[in-house]
């Protein structure tokens, strides 16, 4: 049985249209028109697409995670980044679905030690830990696999 959170904040958006129409929050802070890639047959137009706002989500949530555990040992990581890149695709066993790749870019700091904290990062986040189990996400420290691929 799954444990549900205590809510500390809802956020709440409206989608119309689908792939091809409009979405915002309620509090007006994301409005945006949305679009098909032309890679999936879409306009490929100027809007943006669920894959793109996703990314966003899990590469801040991510390295939010990260920050927490390298503040919690002294290191600054403020000049690091996460890249996040969310694949859709058609599935072997039919229907489509969704890959992560998660990538961390921090000059300065041991490959060991950027290993260790994407490792962690990755068992507490709420992005990673809403996919465990449903998605492939794979992590690289400065593009290069920790050769440890995470469901």
């Amino acid at each position: 049985m799954l444990e549900r959170p205590e809510i500390l904040y809802t956020a709440e958006a409206v989608a119309t249209g689908g792939r091809e129409g409009h979405a915002a929050t309620s509090d007006g802070r994301v409005d945006v028109e949305l679009a098909v890639p032309k890679e999936m047959g879409g306009s490929g137009g100027p809007g943006t697409n669920p894959e793109q706002l996703f990314a966003v989500g899990y590469a801040a949530c991510f390295q939010s995670a990260l920050l927490r555990f390298a503040n919690g040992r002294g290191l600054d990581l403020s000049d690091s980044r996460v890249t996040a890149r969310v694949g859709i695709g058609l599935l072997r066993s039919g229907g489509i679905g969704l890959a992560v790749a998660l990538d961390l870019d921090a000059p300065g700091l041991s490959r060991d030690l950027a290993v260790d904290l994407m490792n962690r990062a990755h068992e507490t986040c709420p992005y990673s830990r809403a996919t465990r189990g449903n998605i492939v996400v794979t992590l690289t420290v400065s593009g290069s696999s920790i050769e440890r691929q995470a469901a």
